[in-house]
């Protein structure tokens, strides 16, 4: 693990991109040395996995950690995410953003959330179109009790390096686009994981979402 994070951090240099350690297939003893080696940042697409191996962490590494959610959230979970993730990366529509903030303001905190994007056409994935997100954005950032910090996208599943970076660059445009249009930072970019996170460096990532790249097969 020393290995694959110290190429992760040579690639990543001095550029401003947080690393976020995906633990959908990592055991807590892997956990704990990613945090011995610098991490601190974790991201999980299930709810009760990500509660599961808090609870069951040494309180060091618990306490001393940002968890991300990264999956897809379901209006059953979101009481559950709220409050308990410091950003949640997959907010792919107005509905869900709507139950977001009334369970924020129920439980008397604010949650920070990004906003799914889906640059290029796939069906197997979620999120707003561009179009979709300019209609609903003004909506979306008048609601109470949620933190908008950016945007996120996940690329098709291809190896097609010109996917990847229409996907990227696309992300980074409309984000600078909204950001002068709404009048709004959208400062973080969660984009790349391990298979393209090199080119979601190139094309302007804040975040990186690694799991393999990080913890192996």
């Amino acid at each position: 693990m020393a290995a694959n994070l110290a190429q992760v951090r040579e690639a990543i240099d001095e550029q401003t991109v947080r690393l976020i350690a995906v633990t959908k297939h990592a055991s807590n003893a892997q956990i704990e040395e990613a945090f011995s080696l610098g991490v601190c940042e974790f991201g999980e697409s299930r709810i009760q996995d990500a509660l599961k191996k808090r609870q069951t962490l040494p309180p060091h590494v618990a306490l001393n950690s940002n968890w991300h959610f990264i999956g897809h959230l379901q209006s059953n979970k979101v009481k559950q995410a709220v409050g308990n993730f410091s950003l949640i990366h997959s907010v792919d529509s107005l509905k869900l953003a709507l139950e977001i903030s009334n369970a924020a303001a129920h439980s008397g905190t604010t949650q920070s959330i990004l906003l799914q994007i889906k640059m290029v056409p796939d069906n197997s994935k979620s999120g707003f179109t561009p179009e979709q997100l300019r209609n609903s954005l003004a909506d979306i950032l008048a609601l109470p009790c949620i933190k908008v910090e950016g945007l996120m996208t996940i690329s098709p599943l291809t190896d097609d390096v010109n996917v990847w970076h229409e996907s990227f660059s696309g992300l980074t445009a409309l984000r600078d686009q909204l950001a002068s249009e709404f009048a709004v930072p959208l400062k973080e970019l969660s984009m790349g994981m391990t298979n393209d996170w090199r080119e979601a460096i190139v094309c302007g990532s804040t975040m990186i979402r690694l799991g393999r790249a990080i913890f192996g097969n």
